[in-house]
């Protein structure tokens, strides 16, 4: 009998665990797609005319600044979380005061909650907002890239990125979207 009990247990925490792993990567890729969007935008390219779903399926560790703050994020929603709920605990008559008395209040719970949630998206729309214009500064400062064609035309400038079938380069102030299938033979990166 106490076998089935925590089979079964053991079970509902595999099935959590899943979970919160599927909603964690959903999240994850989301973030990914904010931030890559954050990027290109600075250079006037709109990355979802050019991207596919598989670009951003690997988009949130593709750069470690990404991963960074996708971590940073979720360590940050918990940690307000657990703040917000250990001084309600500890000292419960400062908290109703500061919350001036809403604390008490059926809805509070769902207010805190949406809250919470909106503060988290907002830091990631800034967060990315930055991150793109850092992104921007080192596309700027980094040694020219050469792409030589298979009827060997080549092309320098400057990588921006690329997609599974777009390169973008910026050469001479003009960023130029460059199909991986116009029969690229190389490319050069100058150091």
């Amino acid at each position: 009998m106490k076998e089935g009990i925590i089979k079964d247990a053991y079970e509902l925490i595999i099935k959590e665990i899943q979970t919160i792993i599927s909603i964690s990567y959903i999240a994850a890729v989301g973030i990914g797609m904010l931030f890559n969007y954050q990027k290109f935008i600075q250079f006037g390219i709109n990355i979802f005319d050019y991207a596919d779903v598989f670009d951003f399926l690997i988009s949130p560790f593709s750069d470690v600044k990404i991963l960074s703050f996708t971590i940073l994020s979720i360590l940050m929603a918990l940690l307000i979380a657990y703040l917000d709920v250990s001084w309600k605990r500890k000292f419960p008559e400062a908290y109703s005061r500061f919350n001036l008395g809403w604390d008490e209040k059926s809805w509070f719970t769902a207010l805190r909650i949406i809250s919470t949630g909106i503060l988290i998206i907002l830091y990631l729309v800034i967060a990315s907002g930055i991150y793109g214009k850092i992104s921007r500064k080192e596309i700027l400062n980094q040694s020219l890239t050469r792409i030589r064609f298979s009827d060997d035309e080549i092309k320098s400038g400057k990588m921006i990125g690329k997609t599974n079938d777009v390169i973008f380069l910026l050469s001479d102030e003009k960023v130029e979207a460059i199909p991986i299938t116009s029969l690229v033979k190389e490319i050069e990166i100058r150091q």
